[in-house]
């Protein structure tokens, strides 16, 4: 009897300890952010990833704290420590990624280290990315957020209607479906939607002329921007002529650089909104 129920024990601990292992395991579907090793002795107890989306980062200007908001592709990595393995403190894990991403020549934005919670703010670079890291540790445990700065890829472009009643109802429409590498004036393949739709509401209104303007935003000089602006205005015309059948004649390119804000260029969202291309009716009585 007693070696029946010491063999019980001993396969019920067995089954204990199978149980306890396969619960300390990454959760399915989940990884490391590429380039940014774990802690020793952890597991990936949550993950989530998007493909865009926005987190508010805690950063220190001036000595005060801010929120400062990040828009890309956007992880969340929550580690656990493993049962029965050594573990460090919440300082030590904030310690080690911001030594990580200073030897990456990264910077660290913002840091709190009162109480058992430690939080830190990292930006660095990877490849081309801008990358920002928020890490919150405890004692048992640990949650990176990481986002990939970048803007989002524009899937909804304003149809040719749209574009028709807003310049009827005020003689414009802005379009920010067209795009250009920084500082460059060739149209980039992604914006044939939006310039598919301007053919269209030129087909479909042939006595419609409109100034094709370029905007910028103010980062770099004025005289630059100015430039540049033109010279997109232009890519948009020769683009319209040439892959659409729009006769040069009915549309005029002006470029007025950083001139004409609708937004702050003191924000990156600011200065996004003042960067598009806007169609002017040329009204005659």
């Amino acid at each position: 009897m007693r070696l029946i129920l010491r063999t019980a024990m001993v396969g019920l601990v067995a089954v204990m300890m199978v149980s306890l292992a396969s619960g300390q395991t990454d959760v399915a579907g989940s990884k490391d952010y590429p380039g940014i090793s774990r802690m020793p002795n952890t597991y990936i107890r949550d993950y989530k990833y998007s493909d865009f989306d926005s987190f508010s980062f805690t950063v220190t200007e001036n000595n005060r704290e801010k929120q400062q908001a990040v828009e890309g592709k956007l992880y969340y990595i929550g580690y656990k420590i493993k049962e029965g393995t050594a573990r460090g403190s919440a300082l030590q894990t904030i310690r080690n990624y911001q030594n990580a991403a200073r030897s990456a020549g990264g910077q660290i934005l913002y840091e709190y280290t009162a109480g058992i919670n430690r939080r830190t703010t990292l930006r660095l670079r990877k490849g081309s990315a801008e990358v920002w890291i928020y890490i919150n540790a405890y004692e048992f445990d640990y949650e990176l957020t990481i986002v990939e700065k970048q803007l989002m890829e524009q899937q909804v472009t304003v149809d040719a209607a749209a574009m028709a009643t807003s310049i009827a109802d005020s003689g414009s429409v802005a379009i920010y479906g067209i795009y250009f590498d920084t500082g460059k004036s060739e149209i980039k393949p992604e914006s044939e939607p939006a310039l598919v739709e301007i053919a269209k509401l030129l087909t479909q209104d042939p006595a419609l002329k409109v100034l094709i303007v370029g905007h910028t935003d103010m980062v770099a000089g004025l005289a630059s921007n100015m430039k540049l602006s033109q010279a997109r205005a232009q890519a948009v015309v020769s683009a319209l002529t040439a892959k659409h059948g729009i006769a040069a004649a009915r549309m005029t390119p002006m470029g007025v650089g950083p001139c004409a804000p609708v937004a702050s260029n003191k924000t990156e969202d600011g200065r996004a909104k003042n960067r598009r291309v806007e169609l002017v009716e040329i009204a005659t009585q």
